[in-house]
């Protein structure tokens, strides 16, 4: 019985389990001591092995430990991994494995336990099982992360990830987001208008933030842009459907190897041959030279919008939403996307 509970549980048990095997609990703690076979992870759950545990069985570690003990703690009824640990199982970019925020279902509590943070709630989400850990799915667990995180630019990063891996739709986590009673906190909300303007990346939530103020127009993020015969060109960080003018942000991390640096010129040719007017810029230029960027910004929008032919592409993508300026400050207005 030990052995398939064992098996099941990525070579762990709960005393609870262990005990009811037939494992008497001397022999558990004789087990576990220092040198021993066992290893005691948290109160109550042990590593049947001695080498050291890895990232998923510390994650599974702490369900077990919040799982209420007379339950299949990998059923998820009970106990589920959420927040930034669960989104770093999916591999989702700037999610932390720790802490381990373990969601527990109401009335039970269960006190914290080194890195384990249980939250007890009545609001029980449908769970489901990442590399054999219960858990949250992701849009739960980016809002339980944005909850319980202080950090704007890592709430930012991390939900912008969530969406932009394609984990969620920016409309649920929205919905999420107030079902939790969290988006009127401050990065939340910044991050959660940025998501369903179209922004899909720290970087381009920065370069929004060098516009924010400025009385550039408001531009579509992330729109998709089509050539006359209907070939996909291009999904632009933002672009100005009234002038044909682009704004692409290039990290050195995703854009300065040999292949992705060719596949960023070529995308920009292709531009360029359908009359879009390209800027280019970096997230270290957009954060130490913003006004050289307005500057550029403001110069191609006056050519492209001066131009007697208009840019030769189709635009679809996110409804254009208005920077967050303060009162007074002029803007073009929003307007229906699938335009030429």
């Amino acid at each position: 019985m030990i052995t398939r509970i064992a098996r099941r549980q990525l070579n762990m048990a709960t005393h609870h389990q262990l005990h009811r095997g037939g494992v008497p609990t001397a022999t558990i703690s004789g087990r576990s001591r220092r040198g021993g076979p066992w290893q005691r992870l948290l109160p109550r759950v042990y590593l049947l092995q001695t080498g050291p545990p890895d990232t998923r069985q510390h994650a599974l570690a702490a369900v077990l430990y919040a799982a209420r003990p007379d339950t299949d703690p990998l059923s998820g009824a009970t106990a589920a991994l959420t927040g930034g640990a669960a989104l770093a199982l999916l591999g989702i970019r700037d999610a932390p494995p720790e802490p381990l925020d373990v969601l527990v279902r109401a009335p039970r509590s269960v006190a914290p336990a080194g890195t384990v943070r249980p939250a007890t709630t009545s609001r029980w989400p449908a769970t489901i099982t990442l590399s054999g850990v219960p858990s949250t799915r992701p849009v739960r667990a980016a809002t339980d992360f944005a909850a319980r995180t202080d950090d704007p630019d890592l709430v930012r990063s991390v939900l912008a990830n969530v969406v932009q891996g394609g984990w969620c739709h920016p409309d649920d986590l929205h919905a999420e987001l107030r079902a939790g009673r969290i988006r009127g906190r401050p990065a939340v909300r910044e991050a959660a208008a940025e998501l369903l303007a179209g922004v899909r990346s720290i970087a381009e939530g920065r370069a929004r933030d060098a516009l924010t103020g400025t009385d550039l127009p408001a531009p579509l993020w992330n729109a998709r842009l089509y050539a006359p015969d209907r070939a996909f060109l291009a999904s632009p960080d933002a672009y100005w459907p009234e002038a044909g003018v682009a704004l692409e942000v290039d990290s050195a991390e995703y854009h300065y190897t040999r292949d992705s640096w060719q596949a960023t010129l070529r995308r920009r040719l292709r531009l360029e041959a359908h009359g879009v007017l390209v800027a280019s810029t970096t997230p270290g230029i957009l954060r130490d030279g913003t006004s050289e960027v307005v500057a550029a910004l403001r110069a191609l929008l006056a050519l492209g919008t001066a131009r007697p032919t208009p840019p030769r592409v189709t635009v679809r993508g996110h409804a254009q939403l208005e920077l967050p300026l303060g009162p007074g400050t002029g803007r073009y207005a929003p307007k229906a996307l699938d335009t030429v």
